[in-house]
């Protein structure tokens, strides 16, 4: 019997070969050129990542976000926006792993679940910075080959071209609505 004739037939595909999530809260601290008296806004702008497979099980998420704090100083009496540019390097655990990983070529795909965004903005106790509370959550997938095996149906029709009849004749083609959006939309 030969390999043709077996039930399973191996393929080599490309796939889903690892999975994991990764939730993070930091604390940023700020350094104003003023002494803040308050604290009147905080947003979060600009988030930029890069993500790569750095082991077997793990994908390293490397980024950066600018945090903006609106703040009071001078008594109440002036305001000011300083910005800060905050970096960052997450190692997401891959929760899901293929083991019939095939060769060492992969593609990484991070998914933001949640942007960078602000939690809290405070005055330090010292009075002199304002620590904002960020987070943040990736998923990433990872792609790459991988084996799998299908069952072969031994009475499966083989078809030929001439058994595909996908030519359109004159009186079909005269059928088709032009305009079956506009029909659609009206309705």
């Amino acid at each position: 019997m030969s390999y043709l004739d077996q039930e399973y037939r191996e393929i080599i595909t490309k796939a889903v070969i690892g999975k994991g999530r990764k939730f993070k809260q930091e604390t940023n601290t700020i350094t104003p050129a003023h002494r803040p008296s308050s604290i009147l806004g905080c947003w979060i702008i600009n988030h930029n990542y890069h993500a790569k497979l750095v082991k077997k099980d793990t994908v390293e998420i490397k980024g950066t976000y600018d945090v903006n704090v609106w703040y009071a100083y001078n008594d109440n009496t002036k305001t000011e926006v300083v910005t800060e540019r905050v970096e960052y390097c997450d190692h997401v655990p891959l929760s899901i792993r293929d083991k019939q990983h095939i060769g060492d070529e992969c593609e990484v795909i991070a998914k933001v679940i949640q942007q960078p965004n602000c939690l809290e903005c405070s005055i330090d106790t010292k009075g002199n910075k304002i620590k904002v509370d960020a987070e943040r959550e990736f998923l990433v997938e990872v792609i790459g080959e991988t084996k799998i095996s299908v069952k072969v149906d031994p009475k499966g029709k083989v078809y030929d071209d001439e058994d595909w009849d996908l030519a359109i004749s004159d009186d079909e083609f005269d059928d088709i609505d032009p305009d079956f959006l506009d029909d659609h939309e009206e309705e």
